[in-house]
């Protein structure tokens, strides 16, 4: 039953993914494009989780922290570039 239940969520994963994929390399400006990269970093955790869940190992769960950390820490990169410029002063 687990199983199934992994398959519907990877495939609703999947199909943010895609959507994401296309505000990414469609969106209006650059804000957009660095929420929508965000938003994919997002999904990638959730993607992650999902098959720790399917496989019942908890090494996944700590892969899905170290994207979180990457995830926010690129996300505060792009925007202090887009404000400022530069990331580092």
């Amino acid at each position: 039953m687990i199983a199934i239940a992994c398959m519907v969520a990877a495939f609703a994963i999947g199909v943010a993914i895609l959507l994401t994929l296309y505000r990414l390399l469609v969106g209006p400006d650059m804000a957009t494009r660095i929420l929508a990269l965000d938003t994919l970093v997002i999904n990638a955790i959730a993607l992650v989780v999902l098959i720790g869940i399917y496989y019942g190992t908890e090494i996944y769960f700590e892969a899905a922290l170290l994207f979180a950390m990457v995830g926010f820490l690129s996300t505060v990169a792009y925007c202090k570039y887009l404000l400022r410029g530069n990331v580092m002063e």
